[in-house]
């Protein structure tokens, strides 16, 4: 281990007079959706159990060069130049069946493909999309997107024409009944209102014309799908200027923990007992910046990704997991520098753990291989601590791994409640 800090160290001196610009698009959110229940239940005949259904959705904003995420969608760009782009992108969809049967099919999904877009403007363009979800169910999608400004308020209409294939059709709307493909058309408008410094309304409505062979089946209610959503985003201050000249610089954290089945509330009160099979996990996350400052506090905000392999055991077997997160960190400005953290982001994992499928499923609710994550971390500054400077760059301390379905509240991670925890020991090296 001091081989690896020594080295991490060593390699972090060579980033020391580089100088990191904010990031042109960044923020978290999170939104309320509702939308309306085109299928009949099937155990009530003509009779809807739900004619509406709600989630809530935490959201993820960043953009770079090379890489997007823009809330429900995200995307890698592989050219981008004057009016062309192509991009591989994914997206999240909705599939809006009554609330009591999302748990067990768990048809929200991320779809993704290839996208082609030509800039008809400065403020509008034309996309055209090959897409599949995760099933090997493909449809195609060409859509007129519009990015209108007007004074503190963001605009962005589209509306998209969707040629679904056979099996696409059948899949999400014949239920048990093949049924012919077809091309649907959607409307809709998402809108961002800035309200002051880093703090935005964010809000959006669609709504959705189903194809004849899609509306004639006889699991569908209506011919039309309607949604809206509405909430709230912590984002970069587009009135001002990117910042240049950041104090900040990327960082790797190293962190080993162990599961338990204390609930946060319950860790953060030092009640942490191990779980009886000795599950552990190891993680290696690198943090890229985005901003010093949130609303004109010293809020040091990053974008990071994660690596984490959870170890065998007598109960599992070697399980990988990725996340995606923005983290953000508090410095307590004392002699001996502390700090908290708290990150918002997306987990999957390959196979899930031995934990969280015992805690999910004692409670009624089938397991999820995507969950919200979150983590809390607390550390203090090596340098400080041992009064050597070139250990300044390093901090040590404890973290809480966690992946949740957000207490039921969320279609898109299964519908489930419960979740699992990590607490963890971390030295992260700032470069």
């Amino acid at each position: 281990m001091k081989k690896i800090v020594l080295f991490l160290l060593f390699y972090s001196a060579s980033y020391a007079d580089r100088i990191y610009k904010e990031a042109e698009n960044w923020g978290v959110g999170i939104v309320h959706r509702v939308a309306s229940v085109p299928y009949q239940d099937p155990k009530a005949g003509a009779v809807k159990s739900d004619d509406y259904v709600d989630s809530v959705i935490p959201l993820l904003f960043y953009e770079n060069k090379y890489f997007f995420l823009d809330g429900m969608e995200g995307g890698i760009k592989f050219y981008d130049e004057e009016s062309w782009r192509i991009s591989l992108v994914s997206r999240l969809r909705f599939v809006d069946i009554p609330e009591e049967y999302q748990n067990k099919r768990q048809l929200d999904t991320c779809d993704w493909g290839m996208q082609l877009r030509y800039k008809l403007s400065d403020s509008s363009f034309l996309d055209t999309e090959v897409m599949s979800d995760l099933k090997g169910n493909y449809y195609g999608d060409l859509s007129y997107r519009g990015d209108y400004q007007v004074d503190k308020l963001t605009l962005k209409p589209y509306v998209t024409a969707r040629v679904k294939t056979k099996k696409f059709n059948s899949y999400y709307y014949g239920s048990f009944e093949k049924i012919d493909s077809g091309v649907d058309v959607r409307l809709g408008l998402h809108a961002k209102y800035h309200i002051d410094s880093n703090f935005y309304f964010l809000s959006g409505a669609e709504v959705v014309a189903l194809d004849s062979s899609a509306k004639s089946a006889a699991f569908v209610d209506k011919g039309y799908e309607y949604s809206a959503f509405m909430g709230i985003g912590f984002m970069r201050d587009q009135a001002v200027k990117k910042r240049r000249d950041l104090s900040i610089a990327p960082y790797i954290r190293i962190s080993h923990g162990y599961a338990t089945h204390s609930d946060i509330d319950q860790i953060l009160g030092g009640n942490l007992p191990k779980e009886s099979y000795g599950n552990t996990l190891t993680s290696i996350f690198y943090g890229y910046p985005l901003s010093d400052k949130l609303f004109s506090i010293p809020i040091l905000s990053y974008i990071t990704t994660g690596f984490v392999w959870h170890h065998e055991s007598e109960v599992q077997d070697n399980l990988r997991e990725y996340v995606l997160a923005i983290k953000a960190y508090y410095v307590i400005p004392l002699p001996i520098r502390f700090r908290v953290g708290l990150a918002e982001g997306v987990s999957y994992i390959n196979q899930v753990t031995y934990i969280e499928k015992t805690d999910v499923n004692e409670d009624g609710f089938k397991e999820s291989k995507v969950l919200n994550y979150l983590d809390f971390s607390f550390d203090v500054n090596v340098g400080d601590l041992i009064f050597v400077e070139s250990f300044k760059k390093a901090w040590f301390g404890v973290n809480v791994h966690h992946r949740s379905g957000i207490f039921e509240f969320s279609s898109q991670y299964g519908r489930i409640s419960g979740g699992s925890n990590y607490p963890s020991v971390h030295l992260q090296i700032d470069f």
